[in-house]
C-alpha cells in the first residue's frame, strides 16, 4: 500500500526535573501527543515513532522552573495519503449510493457511486447488498471485504478520504490478487520534508510539546517490506495502548457523571 513513509529527525526534548528517574518514559510521554492527528510539518499522520537518546547529558535551561533539553533521534511513520494514490483498507457499509472504508483502523473513506466504475454493480445477493462485476465473474466488494481503491482528495481537518474505485486496477484486493492484476508504479508527487535549518514550520507542534527540531525533517523514504512489517507491529501495540488509556479515561468520566442516589431517612431519625 502506498502512503506510508519514514521520516528522521533530531529533536531536543524538554524535560521536568521531576521526570529525571525516568526519563525515557517522559519523552515517550509527549511524542505520544503526536499520535492520529494531522501535522503540517510532517504532511501527514503520524502513526508510529522509535526513539533512540543521543547523550545522557542535558543542557538546563533558566527560569522559574527550569527544565533540561534532551537530545534524541527519532523516526516516525507517517500517514501521507494524496491524490492517485492507491490505498487499501476494509469495507464497512456498503449501500446503493456508496462505499464506506476504514484505512489502518482510523481513517474513513467514502466512495460514491459516481466514483464507482460502471463494470460494478450494485444488487442484493444472500440478503446483503454487493457490488458485482459485469465483465469478471467472481469480482464482488461487500462489507468485509479489502478493497484498493484510489485517492481522489483528502480533507486534513477530518482525516477523512474521498476514494475511486474508477481505475481498473482497484477492486478486491483477493480477486486482483488471483488474476494478477498489478498496480502500477507510483506517479504521485512526493512533497518535500526538508526544512532549512532555522526555518520555522507552519503550526510547530514541537513548541506546543515544549521541544523544537534540532535539524528538518529529512526526505521521507518508502517503507520496505522487512521495515513495514516491524511499523505495522509497533502501530498495533501503540494502537492499544492508545485505546485502553483512552477507554480507562472515559469509564472515568461515565462513573464521576453518574447521579448518586440519595439514602432516604427512616421515620425514626
Amino acid at each position: 500500500m502506498e502512503g506510508l513513509e519514514v521520516a528522521n529527525a533530531d529533536l531536543i526534548v524538554y524535560i521536568h526535573p521531576s521526570k529525571a528517574n525516568k526519563l525515557r518514559q517522559a519523552i515517550l510521554r509527549q511524542l505520544s501527543s503526536l499520535l492520529f492527528t494531522y501535522d503540517e510539518i510532517f504532511n501527514g499522520v503520524v502513526l508510529a515513532y522509535e526513539v533512540t537518546i543521543q547523550s545522557r547529558t542535558a543542557k538546563i535551561l533558566p527560569g522559574l522552573v527550569p527544565h533540561f533539553g534532551v537530545k534524541v533521534k527519532t523516526t516516525f511513520l507517517i500517514f501521507s495519503p494524496r491524490p492517485n494514490m492507491l490505498l487499501e483498507g476494509k469495507v464497512v457499509k456498503l449501500g446503493k449510493e456508496s462505499i464506506n472504508v476504514v484505512v489502518l483502523g482510523f481513517s474513513s473513506v467514502a466512495i460514491m457511486l459516481e466514483d464507482i466504475r460502471e463494470e460494478l454493480k450494485y444488487s442484493i445477493k444472500d440478503g446483503q447488498g454487493v457490488f458485482s462485476s459485469r465483465s469478471h465473474k467472481g469480482h464482488t466488494i461487500k462489507v468485509g471485504s479489502m478493497i484498493r481503491f484510489s485517492v481522489k482528495s483528502l480533507d486534513e481537518e477530518i482525516l477523512h478520504v474521498s476514494g475511486s474505485l474508477v481505475p481498473s486496477h482497484t477492486g478486491c484486493i483477493r480477486w486482483l490478487l488471483k488474476h494478477g492484476v498489478e498496480a502500477p508504479p507510483d506517479q504521485s508527487p512526493k512533497s518535500k520534508r526538508k526544512h532549512r535549518h532555522g526555518e520555522k514550520a507552519p503550526s510547530d507542534p514541537f513548541a506546543r510539546l515544549g521541544k523544537k527540531p534540532k535539524h528538518g525533517l529529512e526526505d521521507g523514504q518508502l517503507v520496505d517490506s522487512h521495515m513495514k512489517r516491524h511499523i505495522e507491529k509497533k502501530i498495533k501495540e501503540q494502537v492499544e495502548d492508545h485505546l485502553s488509556g483512552l477507554s480507562q479515561t472515559v469509564g472515568k468520566l461515565l462513573s464521576q457523571s453518574r447521579p448518586r442516589k440519595s439514602q432516604k431517612r427512616t421515620g425514626g431519625e
